[in-house]
């Protein structure tokens, strides 16, 4: 394993926003939906981009300075502003390298920024001219089917992957289809509480199963949809936190990893692994130990999770991979109804990306949006219940997981400072609502309320709100 960056300063997420995830029909642009996930966010924390001293930008489809195009809706300040491409994990690759520039001490605030503006259907690349860099998992996968109960698959890239190593989950287990239909009837039911969300149906199991085949395991509700939206996070240093009276808000992440494939991706031979199952279990071992716990503990003090379900067999294998249950007994946790409202964990309460949607650039912000709200205790009819009963004011952590193939995955461990105290004005007095669980458009005049001093009226004069 490798040593973990040392920390010279702790990291808190002060403010964060988000649009809503809709069909990708081309009804937004990315720099329209960029200003009002950054507005909102910038509302929440109740500063103006001014304060931001380094952003990055995470998009997959797109052109070059696209994130430079976004912000400068909001001001021209001459910061640094880096564009992010890694695949499903672009939007939290962006948080995990603003968050470094806090930690490091290099600076006092910076901003993470994700969105996408996608086509409708399966996932293609736009380079017709070349080899994609995914097509050696393409055939990992399908040299891994000689070896599976299933046989050979069919089906575009992407659900085939993830329906192989549920498979392979499935011959060594015993697991089943139907596990995969609750997970999915699952997320489903939460999303009908999310406004956010592109999808509210709340189809049941019984649904789930009875729609269209996209291969042998995987139905087209357990699969998430192509969208368009973004998201936001802000993070700052302590010293930020407390000069701008932000300790009812802030949420530290305590600890957060990047990891990429080692050999076994390819050499193992296994469909589990050309998913990225290895790469998740390191990344949360590592999140892990660096939080303080010993090899496999904690995940009894993790109260609320969003974890990259882009299918429900990925969310099966991860519950695997993260350590939330001993090796093989993914499904126990389904059946026991560990993964939802009044048990273990609430998994993916936002809907996960199955129902809310999974814009590839804005998925791992959105997914900090939604465990941020968590642990302000704001989110509603989406609220984790029991997360700050125990006899630590700190509350049960929140834990995000988004993975990319091709590949890399980051997760993030957050928690209530020891320092949090409710009360006062806070976002939703400044956004002027309850931005967790509510979803509205910006106006001019919240641009106003934050934009930079040094803005230019020549590229505002452009947006849509």
């Amino acid at each position: 394993m490798p040593p973990t960056v040392p920390s010279t300063r702790r990291s808190f997420i002060i403010g964060v926003g988000c649009t809503a995830f809709i069909k990708p029909r081309g009804l937004r642009t990315t720099e329209d939906m960029g200003l009002e996930a950054t507005t909102k966010a910038l509302l929440d924390a109740g500063i103006t981009y001014d304060a931001i001293e380094t952003a990055f930008v995470g998009y997959c489809y797109g052109d070059s300075t696209s994130g430079q195009r976004a912000l400068y809706n909001l001001g021209m300040t001459g910061i640094p502003i880096t564009n992010v491409n890694n695949n499903c994990s672009t939007g939290s690759t962006a948080l995990y390298h603003a968050n470094n520039m806090v930690k490091s001490g290099m600076i006092q605030c910076g901003l993470a920024l994700g969105f996408e503006r996608m086509a409708p259907g399966s996932l293609a690349t736009n380079f017709k001219d070349r080899t994609p860099p995914v097509a050696t998992f393409d055939e990992a996968t399908k040299d891994a089917e000689a070896s599976l109960s299933s046989g050979s698959n069919f089906g575009p890239g992407a659900p085939r992957m993830f329906a192989n190593a549920a498979q392979e989950y499935f011959d060594k287990y015993g697991a089943k289809i139907e596990h995969l239909a609750k997970i999915a009837a699952k997320n489903h039911k939460h999303s009908i509480n999310n406004p956010y969300s592109q999808f509210r149906d709340g189809w049941t199991a019984e649904q789930v199963l009875a729609a269209p085949k996209i291969n042998k395991q995987l139905t087209k509700y357990m699969c998430s949809p192509t969208s368009d939206g973004a998201a936001c996070a802000i993070v700052a240093s302590e010293n930020f936190v407390r000069a701008h009276g932000l300790e009812n808000q802030a949420i530290e992440i305590v600890s957060q990893a990047l990891c990429t494939d080692q050999p076994g991706t390819f050499e193992s031979k296994r469909a589990i692994e050309v998913v990225g199952f290895g790469m998740t279990k390191n990344c949360a071992d590592q999140v892990f130990n660096a939080a303080g716990f010993n090899e496999g503990d904690g995940r009894d003090e993790v109260g609320v999770i969003e974890l990259h379900d882009c299918f429900s067999a990925n969310e099966l294998i991860t519950y695997d991979a993260l350590g939330l249950c001993p090796p093989g007994e993914a499904a126990k946790i389904v059946e026991r109804g560990d993964n939802t409202y009044g048990g273990k964990f609430v998994i993916n309460p936002s809907g996960g990306l199955e129902a809310k949607g999974h814009p590839l650039g804005a998925t791992g912000i959105g997914m900090h949006f939604y465990v941020v709200m968590q642990l302000r205790d704001w989110a509603g009819p989406m609220q984790a219940p029991g997360l700050f009963d125990g006899t630590d004011k700190r509350g049960k952590y929140g834990l995000v997981h988004n993975i990319g193939i091709g590949g890399a995955v980051v997760c993030s461990l957050l928690r209530r400072p020891e320092f949090f105290q409710a009360g006062g004005e806070d976002g939703r007095a400044r956004v002027g609502y309850n931005h967790a669980h509510e979803c509205r458009p910006i106006t001019i005049a919240d641009v106003d309320k934050v934009k930079s001093e040094k803005n230019s009226p020549y590229i505002l004069q452009r947006a849509r709100l």
